[in-house]
Order: C-alpha cells, then structure tokens, then sequence
C-alpha cells in the first residue's frame, strides 16, 4: 500500500484536475487503477499537481522528443531503476526496452546488476549503459565512458541522456519514497 492516498479526479482542485487530464490523455486510461486513482508515480504528481506537472512535462519531453532512438533511452532507464531496485518503473520498463528491442538477456542482466552485460554487438547500448551505471553509482561519467557517449550522440545526446537518468533516478526516489505498489498480480523482482 502506497504511503499517499490515492486520490480520485473528484478529489482534486482545477490544476490537479488539468493535470489528471493530461497525463490520462497521453497515457490511456492505464494509468488509472481500480481504485480510480492513478498509479505509478502519478498519483504523486497529482498530489503537488504544480510540481507533478512540470515533471510529467519533462518526462515526456525526455522519452519522446530526444535526438537519442527510443531503444537506448529504455537501456537508460532501466538501468537506472534497477539501479534504486524501483520495482514499479522497472515494470513499466523493462517491458518498454523489450518492446523498442533490448534483448531478453540484456535486461535480465540488467536486472540483476551484472558486472558484464552480454551486449554482444550493440556498442550503443553499452555506452548507454556505462553512463547510466556510471551516474547511478558515483554520480560522475569517467572520462573514457564520456568520450564514448559523445562519440555516439553528440553533445546534444550527452545531455539529454544525463537528464533523463536524473530524471529517472527521481521517479525512482518517488516510487521507493512512497512504497508505489505494483499492479495486482505483478510480483516484485527484488522483493
């Protein structure tokens, strides 16, 4: 059980309700539970709705408007909510990099905070990979790793990648901090 109640559409006030909408509009109604409140960090967004929706708005920016393909920003982010064992967005994700093609081993590599990820061929998910685990754990990119990642994407791609890992370490922290259930049924990777 979630630390926040969860609060319905009729609980909120104009902004919380602008913000509901938006984020069911742009995100199915998926994201509504069966108790009519919205999971995953949602319901926190909608609890400080001025803050919820600049983070909803940096999310999306992030995920979707990059020059980084879909299939490296998933590796990203998995790697980082497996990083802070954040069991709700490693479920929503760890679904998506399989769907934008992240091999099974890979994410289950992943998961379990293998030293060596069996990347095979795909060196762009390695770097990808090295600067999110770098990031997660020292809070700094080594400069072999950085030299990488500006080789693959450019400065431009270097700093959305940093962003988005900050901004997936801050839903993580919003997960954990709030003990975010998981969907009925879903059960958890590392307990």
């Amino acid at each position: 059980m979630s630390r926040l109640p969860g609060i319905r559409q009729t609980d909120l006030d104009d902004t919380g309700r602008a913000l509901w909408d938006r984020l069911t509009s742009t995100r199915g109604a998926s994201v509504v539970g069966p108790d009519g409140s919205l999971i995953g960090p949602f319901n926190a967004f909608v609890t400080a709705p001025e803050v919820g929706a600049r983070l909803a708005e940096l999310g999306g920016l992030l995920r979707f408007q990059t020059s980084i393909d879909r299939r490296l920003l998933e590796v990203a982010i998995i790697t980082t909510g497996a990083h802070w064992k954040a069991e709700f967005e490693w479920w929503a994700h760890a679904r998506m990099a399989k769907e934008h093609g992240v091999r099974d081993d890979v994410i289950a590599a992943i998961r379990d905070g293998a030293a060596d990820v069996p990347f095979a061929d795909r060196d762009d998910e390695r770097v990808v990979h090295a600067v999110a685990r770098e990031l997660a754990t020292t809070g700094r990119v080594s400069d072999p790793t950085y030299a990488a990642a500006r080789d693959l994407l450019g400065d431009r791609g270097v700093v959305e990648l940093v962003a988005l890992c900050g901004y997936y370490t801050l839903i993580s922290f919003t997960l954990n901090a709030f003990d975010v259930p998981l969907p009925d049924g879903v059960a958890p990777v590392w307990g």
